[in-house]
């Protein structure tokens, strides 16, 4: 039997984070992944680590530990990080009045980094190509990477400083330290589990209590036919998003607008929609977003929600598009908060996600559950 200080089970950002946070620690640890490279959420996202949007409280607390975080692993693991923040785009003079009342009644108290843009200085950017818009929110702590190429760096930046990377794993049982998979049978002073939004392989009946649900997003590659958007060198959103984020939702005037999206737009809350455009490596954007939610996530796209996603890009983007790839994107949704750890035992951690903030906010869980386990180990 293998003796490890830790054992990670899970190679998404969660599991890589618990991974990283130990191996800085000194600790022998191993990690543990079904697949050649995880294939669910941390590769199927738009790369954001927004601190602009995030609730006040934990979130947004985990948000800013987590962007330090993001920076110095980029650093170590040579995978690229755009610093140059976000963009809240305003359509119409609804998400305008949103954005402003955002900024004048609580990012002051929330001491965020950021800046309201009129029409004329939205106008100036990007060649002109975002004039039609009523002004934006410029958010300036905002990180955007591409999460295809930054996971794969990861898992070799652990490699190199000596965790155990064991992939096309199927672990069966972990519980009081041991573990028995397809790899063989380990021993662990601490084992982390990081499912995703698998609910069943591992401690099923203490997860149904949760009664725990997934979220189902369409999301495309699309190459806008104007050049100037292969320079794109930070995330776009729109005000719709502001009915999606809890730093905004709440706002009086973000109220106003839903009452105003559902009297024009139904089928945009209905789906669940709200636009977001990352720059990926290659001059092309990844867009979406819509949110379908269930005990399972069907297989069976909605060509209607892609047809809405592509209006609303091309209108944002002033601009033609051709789609390069469709995806579906998979994660915990619904449950008793924003994340839930669960220890099983005294040697097993659960670490799960119940929004589609693990970006934003996953490296900063798992270094404060390796500081709460294992005090301050010099990190």
């Amino acid at each position: 039997m293998k003796h490890y200080d830790v054992l990670v089970v899970g190679g998404g950002i969660l599991g890589v984070g618990h991974a990283w946070a130990a191996a800085r620690r000194g600790l022998r640890v191993a990690l543990l992944e079904r697949s050649h490279q995880a294939q669910g959420a941390s590769i199927r996202n738009f790369g954001q680590v927004l601190i602009t949007g995030q609730a006040p409280g934990v979130m947004l607390e985990l948000a800013r530990e987590s962007r330090e975080l993001w920076l110095r692993l980029a650093q170590v693991a040579n995978f690229q990080v755009r610093n140059q923040g976000s963009l809240f785009l305003a359509r119409n003079h609804a998400e305008m009045q949103t954005l402003e009342n955002y900024v004048v009644e609580r990012a002051p108290s929330l001491q965020m980094k950021c800046e309201l843009l009129t029409a004329q200085q939205v106008g100036q950017l990007f060649a002109g190509r975002l004039a039609h818009h009523h002004g934006a929110l410029q958010g300036l702590e905002d990180l955007q990477l591409y999460s295809r190429a930054a996971l794969p760096a990861i898992t070799y930046h652990l490699e190199s400083i000596g965790v155990d990377v064991l992939t096309g794993v199927h672990v069966h049982a972990a519980a009081q330290g041991e573990l028995e998979s397809t790899a063989g049978s380990f021993k662990a002073d601490t084992i982390f589990i990081c499912p995703g939004h698998d609910y069943i392989s591992l401690h099923k009946q203490q997860l149904e209590q949760l009664s725990l649900s997934v979220s189902r997003l369409q999301m495309l590659k699309i190459r806008a036919q104007n050049p100037i958007w292969q320079t794109l060198d930070r995330p776009l959103l729109t005000g719709l998003s502001c009915l999606h984020y809890g730093a905004f939702s709440d706002l009086p005037a973000a109220q106003e607008l839903r009452r105003q999206v559902e009297n024009q737009a139904p089928e945009l809350l209905e789906r669940g929609i709200h636009l977001l455009i990352s720059p990926s490596h290659d001059g092309n954007l990844i867009i979406g977003d819509s949110h379908d939610y269930g005990p399972q996530a069907s297989p069976f796209n909605q060509e209607r929600t892609d047809e809405m996603l592509l209006e609303l890009a091309q209108a944002v983007l002033a601009s033609p598009v051709k789609v390069i790839e469709r995806w579906q994107g998979i994660y915990g949704a619904k449950g008793p908060g924003p994340y839930s750890v669960l220890k099983p035992d005294e040697k097993t951690w659960i670490s799960l996600m119940h929004t589609g903030l693990g970006m934003s906010t996953g490296l900063a869980i798992a270094e404060r559950n390796m500081l709460s386990r294992y005090g301050l180990l010099p990190a």
